[in-house]
């Protein structure tokens, strides 16, 4: 048997960068202060000085410049990773993103392939404010021609930057940034993930949870919570935002028959609008209860601790929303 590896979210983006850069020349990193200051928040640490600015460029504060300049460097052939320090910022480069990364291969008839990685920082809880603590990244899985990918865990931190490399469209990968000081332990025998399914992290009959990114541990801790009043709830890490792996979930609430969606973006138009409409659509007598969603409030998010915690989505409200669909249990 391999022995386990301990190593951090952070740790694990930073070496799925470096396997990228040695693993392909074509291969670069490009983004505001990913050199010499090692990444806003310290994933490219160390990268400036192995592999040099040719290959880790730093650039001006100027999304909209630097991530055309990437899907330029995509079409030509090579294989950029641009790094946006936070998805609000990302709002700056969406004409490049939307209008041209997503839209080429197809106004082309496939003539272009733009095999570009975007890697942008999201979510709140770190105290950031409003302008640094937003989940966006149910707005990008609204655009087709995109792939969106949320690795919630070591392993999928470490190993879905190679599948989306590899990919010949273009790939976001949100990291939410409670995530990077997490740690836990690394398979060796581990070497790759996909990027089309999502996973079932826990087993339940009761309920289905369906998460992502750094509601993943929320609902995890939800599931032991309720466990302990006799709940057994299913816990599914959706992973992948565009496309959705609508057979995975479909197949738990089939099995479970009551679900509550966990989703760190705003309720309105959101990822679990979305989820919860599939569900209507294409499996709603398969449901023995309303479908909940826990969402966070519909407000920026605050910078004062006390008010960001309760402008989340915390366990308790998780814990709750199962129950209420329970009457009598726990």
């Amino acid at each position: 048997m391999s022995a386990q590896l301990r190593i951090s979210y952070r740790e694990a983006c930073r070496q799925a960068i470096r396997d990228a850069l040695i693993a392909d020349p074509r291969c670069f990193v490009m983004g505001e202060d990913v050199g010499k200051y090692g990444g806003c928040y310290a994933v490219t640490k160390g990268l400036l000085e192995e592999f040099g600015p040719a290959r880790i460029v730093d650039t001006p504060l100027a999304e909209n410049a630097f991530t055309g300049i990437g899907i330029g460097a995509a079409l030509a052939g090579l294989r950029p990773i641009v790094e946006i320090m936070t998805c609000n910022f990302s709002l700056l480069a969406l004409d490049q993103i939307m209008n041209n990364a997503a839209t080429l291969p197809h106004m082309t008839g496939g003539q272009f392939a733009v095999p570009l990685v975007i890697r942008m920082a999201t979510g709140g809880g770190r105290q950031l404010a409003a302008q640094h603590s937003h989940s966006l990244e149910g707005w990008f899985a609204h655009i087709p021609g995109l792939k969106v990918l949320t690795p919630a865990t070591v392993e999928d931190a470490r190993f879905m930057l190679a599948a989306a490399l590899a990919d010949p469209n273009p790939v976001l990968i949100f990291e939410h940034v409670v995530l990077y000081n997490g740690e836990s332990e690394l398979d060796p025998a581990v070497t790759a993930v996909d990027i089309a399914h999502a996973k079932v992290r826990h087993t339940g009959r009761d309920l289905s949870l369906i998460t992502y990114g750094n509601s993943l541990p929320k609902c995890l801790a939800a599931a032991e919570a309720l466990a302990r009043d006799g709940i057994q709830a299913e816990v599914i890490d959706l992973r992948v935002l565009r496309p959705l792996d609508l057979p995975t979930i479909i197949e738990s609430v089939t099995r479970t028959r009551r679900v509550v969606i966990v989703d760190e973006g705003w309720k309105s138009g959101s990822i679990s609008a979305e989820i919860a409409a599939r569900l209507a659509e294409d499996a709603l007598y398969e449901l023995d209860a309303p479908i909940r969603r826990v969402c966070s409030r519909e407000v920026p998010v605050p910078y004062a601790a006390h008010m960001e915690e309760a402008a989340l989505p915390r366990v308790d409200d998780i814990v709750a929303a199962a129950r209420a669909l329970l009457p009598g249990r726990g």
